[in-house]
């Protein structure tokens, strides 16, 4: 079953990918994690994706391929953070990978279904967190972009620019999560609902 929901005012379906920013400045660990984004080109360094329902979500972190859940459609890293074993980021806004791709509505929502399903399998198995960024197409471990990439990958859709770090050739290397987000058509926090491409990405999403 694909799931709606709204974070911080972003919609979301089963599938919509959540980009964020390491750190915060409200808890201590939120600014190690600040630290630790530093090293992540770009302003995007983690991605989840939304499953639902309600506010379930699955990513690849410290602990592995694991499930947590934004309560009260409020993204808030400190509630959250017992659940991701301490990750704390903020949140950047949302990609929406099936956005101007030209599925019907039927295509839409078997690729979400089995996106979703993709990855909960990783979760069920206990995947652990993979170290080896270069390796982007095992599937004995996962980073968090990897998990994303080869859920969709099966469908066609590559996230893979080709680009690692510092705009050196690699299409084997790590996907970046800035690769994803500016592969999909996206819609950022605050973003105001007159802008012309939010506007866009809200009417390819059946103007919810």
């Amino acid at each position: 079953m694909v799931h709606h929901y709204e974070i911080d005012g972003l919609p979301l379906q089963t599938g919509d990918i959540l980009c964020t920013t390491d750190g915060t400045d409200r808890f201590i660990a939120g600014r190690f994690w600040q630290l630790f984004g530093l090293f992540v080109p770009g302003p995007i360094d983690h991605v989840a994706l939304y499953i639902g329902p309600g506010g379930r979500c699955i990513e690849s972190g410290p602990a592995g391929v694991t499930m947590f859940e934004v309560a009260g459609n409020t993204w808030d890293p400190q509630q959250m953070a017992r659940q991701r074993a301490r990750l704390a980021d903020t949140l950047y806004g949302v990609a929406y990978p099936l956005a101007e791709k030209g599925f019907d509505a039927q295509q839409e929502e078997a690729i979400r279904r089995d996106v979703a399903e993709y990855c909960l399998q990783q979760a069920a198995t206990d995947k652990p967190y993979n170290f080896n960024f270069a390796d982007s197409s095992t599937e004995r471990a996962f980073y968090c972009t990897q998990l994303i990439y080869l859920a969709y990958l099966r469908h066609g859709i590559d996230f893979n620019t080709g680009q690692g770090i510092l705009g050196l050739d690699c299409t084997e290397c790590f996907i970046l999560p800035q690769e994803i987000w500016d592969g999909c058509s996206h819609r950022r926090l605050g973003e105001s609902v007159n802008n012309e491409q939010t506007s866009e990405v809200t009417e390819n999403l059946g103007g919810r």
